[in-house]
């Protein structure tokens, strides 16, 4: 099975979102449950808290260069094509190949 381009392009798109996306979740768990935040600065607080810091920036610099929109527009688009293609009994692959089902029989 020959795997195209584009799917191992969003395959690792979509990984690398869910993995930053994990670790900002997981230092901001961190970060509020220490109770040294509370008595610091909030700069000070991030200063503390690298994981985090760094993750967020991560993840706000991600979504700045459009990650989110060329995770979802592929799985958007087959959608709208698969609707609009079951009114003639046709659909699609993720790829994009047309699928042609039988015709119902009416008698």
């Amino acid at each position: 099975m020959m795997v195209a381009r584009n799917d191992l392009e969003y395959l690792g798109l979509c990984v690398i979102l869910i993995v930053v996306s994990v670790c900002t979740a997981t230092g901001a768990w961190n970060w509020l449950i220490d109770p040294e935040t509370q008595k610091v600065s909030f700069f000070t607080s991030l200063w503390n808290h690298p994981f985090f810091t760094i993750s967020c920036i991560t993840l706000i610099g991600l979504f700045f260069a459009g990650i989110h929109k060329r995770v979802v527009a592929p799985s958007i688009i087959a959608a709208r094509c698969r609707t609009v293609l079951a009114e003639y009994n046709m659909s699609c692959d993720d790829t994009g190949k047309l699928i042609l089902k039988p015709r119902p029989h009416v008698q």
